[in-house]
């Protein structure tokens, strides 16, 4: 016998033992790699969130209710790592990032300068605010929402041609 830290162990002897101690381990290895194979292939349970990546998109909805964003050309095309469109008088562009649980982010976005009207000039600076707030996403069929730090639909967009699909 041989003691390790207090406790005594015997050694087995048996041949018999040693095949069925070896078969028993590779049968738990066998059925551990399965399992592991299994989760990786399932998404370890949990579903992750479609690309965004050469989708294209109308704005038609927002958390704003004193103007209609359907009054306005507001569109967000997702190319290369990019968002740009048009922002209801100018177009803008920059950085976006998203991760496979649905987190969303700009980076800094540029844009043009024009002036327009009133009412479009502030329709642009209330979906460049929102769109700067977004933290989440969703895609559902041929509708984009981007939802804000506290989970709040902010901004949602319905599929043009190809969206959805990336084409």
């Amino acid at each position: 016998m041989r003691e390790i830290r207090g406790t005594q162990v015997t050694a087995a002897s048996s041949p018999v033992h040693d095949v069925r101690l070896r078969a028993a381990i590779l049968t738990a290895t066998a059925l551990l790699a399965i399992g592991l194979i299994a989760a990786v292939a399932a998404g370890c349970g949990g579903e992750s969130s479609p690309s965004l990546e050469g989708t294209s998109w109308k704005l038609t909805g927002w958390s704003v209710s004193s103007q209609d964003p359907n009054d306005f050309t507001i569109t967000a095309e997702f190319k290369d790592g990019r968002i740009g469109g048009t922002s209801a008088v100018n177009s803008y562009g920059g950085p976006y990032t998203t991760g496979g649980d649905g987190s969303f982010s700009v980076g800094e976005l540029a844009s043009t300068m024009m002036a327009g009207p009133e009412p479009d000039m502030q329709a642009e600076t209330t979906y460049m605010a929102l769109l700067a707030a977004a933290k989440e996403f969703r895609v559902d069929g041929e509708t984009l929402t981007l939802l804000d730090g506290d989970g709040g639909e902010s901004l949602i967009y319905a599929a043009t041609s190809g969206a959805a699909s990336g084409e």
